[in-house]
């Protein structure tokens, strides 16, 4: 028996079966599906048994070493999956495969001894003399499978008890797969049933339910306000998806979100929703995998991963914050899993409901031109007003001769909340402390010596790179001109924490941003003491933009709008007017109202007036109108080619030769396919690597795709371990 096996070294030249013969004495081991280990190349390999075939025509064929673990770790829709991921993101079998069962590979199970009461004559044990005996018995009979260990504790008896019982036959010893949840048992409670719905929630709800009814493949835009609702949409659609026997993958943008998402799906459906994200450790994300696998689970909640979970049978796909960039991975397969979501609910019948009070342009585009179903819901719940917005203007209030971080009304509004025992969160899209080192003699701006980027100055003393973690000591003189006049510039979160415990000594002050949040758990730490009253001035970056549903918030600051207004991209003004929106919406969600005030030197901007506004349709009609005129998407399909190396000239010459080439290929059909660039990228060095790109257009996906694949390949010719050709389909930045 001949074994087609895919092996794991994710490039382009082994990307195809190689076939190995089947020992006999792994003949009833090896199945499709099977992770096995082959001799490839002088090496030990990991690979991957896709299928079998007749004897190839070889003189010699290999035989596979060992099987590596009992039974298949794909069936044939994970691998289906994968052939398309592979196919439609331009990237290596394996890693698309790698990639659909992930949680899979995480982490070996684990075994344990767990303890269950023994078959006994009728009747209890006689515990007359041994009450702590009693206890435990009766423990294990509420919770077998306890550890030894486990039980003690949980019945509050010493060891020698627990001894005592396994001695007497009274409880048994059996050898176990224990699962690691990420969550105590006590989260995972029932609880009483929903809340009524408002009229436009009770529309939507009925229409997704329709969709679910009849087992039909439909894409529901729900276009919803902040505090309109959308969860209990979302809560109420999973319901009817297991009512009718299938399943519901619940995706959310932002680690930092999924802990209020979980206590709200936990608290409707117990034990039946599984978790799937990056900041679990191997094991829980392994358990969380198989309870969902063997069917405990149906209703999967987590990050992008989680849309590959093995549910037997989805019905139901929802993406919140449908809009958010964080749904594109940015390494391979360069999946976004928006795309990917609407081709698994093709595959499988499914529905499909994409929510965001900002959708993204191309979606609303696709709504408009009727291939996603519209909900609107523009009323929050118990009609509660949205936040009054305002803006000010810092050129005029530097004019006033206010040179601080924070304006005089936002200083105003903070000292109103606080008397008033009311909540407050502070924005800014910038961690750190100082954003720019700067010599004021002679001009030097301190950069990261292995990154086109300058160095951001932390509390700690030390300056960080952000893209490759270099850090070095704050210099004391300039390393150029030997001057000791070193300005620090530009703030992050640090420096705005220090100023507001100057500014309001008494405020109790939280922050929350990727250096607090680094350790496992913190982020929901910092989350929950915030919302049960334990600070009252939250400051934090794009993590507590979105998501956070807390009724005491009453004021939102914006510090600085512009951060993302200039960034080289096409998409700056779409991104800054969707965080606006989405902080602003976090004021006010209770019945004490709210407001927000949004600090920018562009106050004029058509992003900042539609955010203040609450208008998304009319940034949506300026924002489009500039689309079209460049042939930015909605209205064509990008590919990004990027070449990056350690020399200079030899990056610029290989991205010029996939250029010409790649005109070659357009030929006839070039006014179907149009180039940006070649051009150095606005970060055009990372980690020591010089980066060029080059931009694809086109109104056809298909012609777009061959014609990335026809520069991927040419690139087989010069690449080596210095030059590496990355394709990226539908990029969501190019810088």
């Amino acid at each position: 028996m001949y074994a087609e096996v895919l092996v794991d070294l994710p490039a382009r030249q082994v990307d195809r079966v190689f076939h190995y013969l089947v020992p006999l004495h792994l003949k009833d081991q090896v199945t499709v599906g099977s992770r096995v280990q082959v001799p490839f190349r002088r090496q030990k390999l990991t690979g991957y048994v896709l299928g079998f075939s007749a004897p190839p025509e070889l003189d010699r064929v290999k035989e596979i070493s060992a099987v590596l673990e009992p039974g298949p770790v794909f069936d044939d829709r994970q691998l289906a999956l994968a052939r398309w991921l592979a196919a439609h993101y331009l990237c290596p079998t394996v890693s698309a495969l790698q990639t659909v069962i992930g949680p899979r590979l995480a982490g070996a199970p684990r075994r344990v001894q767990g303890l269950w009461p023994a078959a006994q004559a009728p009747g209890p044990p006689d515990f007359s003399r041994a009450p702590a005996q009693e206890k435990a018995w009766r423990t294990a009979l509420a919770r077998p499978g306890l550890t030894r260990r486990e039980l003690a504790a949980a019945a509050g008896v010493s060891a020698g008890t627990v001894e005592a019982l396994i001695a007497k036959n009274i409880l048994s010893v059996r050898e176990y797969i224990k699962n690691r949840s990420p969550f105590p048992e006590e989260n995972r409670e029932e609880h009483p049933p929903p809340p009524p719905l408002t009229p436009q929630q009770d529309r939507a709800v009925r229409e997704i339910r329709a969709a679910l009814q009849a087992g039909e493949h439909r894409i529901f835009l729900l276009y919803g306000v902040t505090g309109s609702g959308k969860t209990e949409v979302y809560c109420q659609s999973a319901a009817r998806a297991l009512a009718l026997g299938r399943g519901a993958i619940v995706l959310v943008p932002e680690i930092a979100l999924t802990p209020q998402m979980i206590a709200a799906f936990q608290s409707r459906f117990g034990r039946r929703v599984a978790v799937l994200h990056s900041r679990l450790s191997d094991g829980e994300r392994y358990g969380e995998w198989m309870r969902i696998a063997e069917g405990e689970a149906g209703v999967v909640l987590g990050a992008r991963s989680a849309l590959f979970a093995p549910l037997a049978d989805p019905g139901l796909i929802i993406i919140d914050e449908e809009h958010e960039p964080s749904y594109k991975q940015e390494e391979n397969p360069r999946y976004h899993a928006r795309t990917v979501a609407l081709h698994v609910a093709r595959e499988r019948g499914a529905a499909v409901v994409l929510g965001s009070a900002t959708p993204a342009l191309e979606s609303f585009f696709a709504a408009g031109r009727g291939e996603y179903r519209l909900l609107r819901m523009d009323e929050r719940i118990e009609s509660r007003p949205l936040p009054r917005v305002q803006v000010v203007d810092l050129r005029a209030e530097l004019r006033r001769g206010n040179r601080g971080f924070f304006s005089r009304p936002l200083l105003l509004a903070v000292r109103e909340r606080l008397a008033r025992r009311e909540q407050v969160i502070l924005f800014l899209n910038r961690r750190g402390f100082s954003t720019i080192v700067v010599c004021r003699e002679c001009g030097l701006v301190v950069k990261c010596p292995h990154c086109d980027v300058s160095l951001t100055y932390h509390a700690n003393g030390r300056l960080l790179c952000h893209y490759c973690n270099h850090t070095a000591p704050a210099p004391a003189v300039c390393p150029d001109c030997g001057g000791k006049q070193i300005g620090y510039f530009g703030a992050g979160t640090q420096k705005i924490e220090q100023e507001v415990k100057r500014l309001f000594p008494r405020a109790r002050v939280l922050r929350l941003d990727s250096d607090t949040a680094a350790r496992k758990g913190s982020h929901r730490e910092i989350l929950g003491a915030f919302r049960q009253g334990g600070a009252d001035i939250l400051i934090g970056t794009q993590m507590i933009a979105k998501g956070l549903d807390i009724p005491s918030v009453t004021l939102v600051g914006v510090v600085n709008a512009d951060v993302s207004l200039h960034m080289p991209d096409f998409r700056a003004g779409e991104r800054t007017f969707q965080l606006l929106t989405q902080v602003a919406g976090r004021a006010g969600r209770g019945d004490l109202g709210g407001e927000a005030i949004i600090q920018t030197y562009q106050p004029e901007h058509y992003a900042v007036c539609a955010a203040r506004d609450h208008d998304y349709e009319g940034f949506y009609r300026q924002e489009i109108e500039y689309r079209r005129s460049l042939d930015y998407p909605p209205f064509s399909r990008l590919a990004r080619l990027l070449v990056t190396g350690p020399r200079a000239a030899e990056v610029e010459g290989a991205i010029n030769i996939l250029y010409s080439k790649l005109k070659e290929f357009a030929g006839r059909g070039e006014e179907e396919i149009r180039f940006l660039g070649p051009a150095p990228a606005p970060l055009s060095r990372i980690k020591d690597y010089y980066r060029w790109h080059l931009v694809l257009k086109s109104p056809r996906e298909d012609l777009l795709r061959a014609a990335a694949a026809a520069g991927l390949k040419e690139a087989d010719h010069f690449t080596s371990r210095r030059l590496r050709v990355i394709i990226d389909i539908e990029p969501q930045h190019l810088i």
